[in-house]
C-alpha cells in the first residue's frame, strides 16, 4: 500500500476511508463567494450602463478578465491534484485506480467543453 499524503492530512474527525480522487472533477470550479462577487460586479456594470456606458464596459471587461483568471487558476489546481494521484505510482498500480484518474480527466474536460 502506498502512502497517501492527502489522507494523512485529514482531520481526525473525518472518515478514514480511501481518499477518492473523484472530488477533483466534481463541484463548482469557483467558490460561491467568488462567483457572487463577480456576479455583483457584472450586475453593477449593467445597472450603470445608461449613465456611464464607458465605465460600465470597463467594469464588465474587468469582471470577465477576473473570471477567466480565476477559472484558469482553479483548473490548474484541479489538474495538479489529479496528476499527483497517478504520477509517480509504482508500475503495479491497479488498473482500477488508473481508470478512475482517466474518468476524472474526461469529466473535467467535458465540463470545460460545455462552457
Amino acid at each position: 500500500m502506498m502512502y497517501d499524503q492527502r489522507r494523512a492530512q485529514q482531520p481526525a474527525d473525518q472518515p478514514r476511508g480511501r481518499t477518492e480522487p473523484a472530488a477533483a472533477g466534481s463541484g463548482p470550479l469557483l467558490p460561491s463567494d467568488e462567483r457572487d462577487k463577480i456576479t455583483r460586479r457584472l450586475g453593477r456594470a449593467i445597472n450603470t450602463f445608461a449613465d456611464t456606458p464607458g465605465d460600465a464596459l470597463e467594469e464588465a471587461d474587468a469582471a470577465l478578465d477576473e473570471t477567466a483568471a480565476l477559472l484558469m487558476e482553479a483548473i490548474a489546481e484541479r489538474r495538479r491534484a489529479l496528476r499527483a494521484d497517478w504520477q509517480g505510482q509504482d508500475p503495479g498500480t491497479a488498473a482500477v485506480e488508473l481508470r478512475l484518474a482517466l474518468r476524472q480527466y474526461r469529466e473535467i474536460t467535458q465540463r470545460l467543453l460545455r462552457l
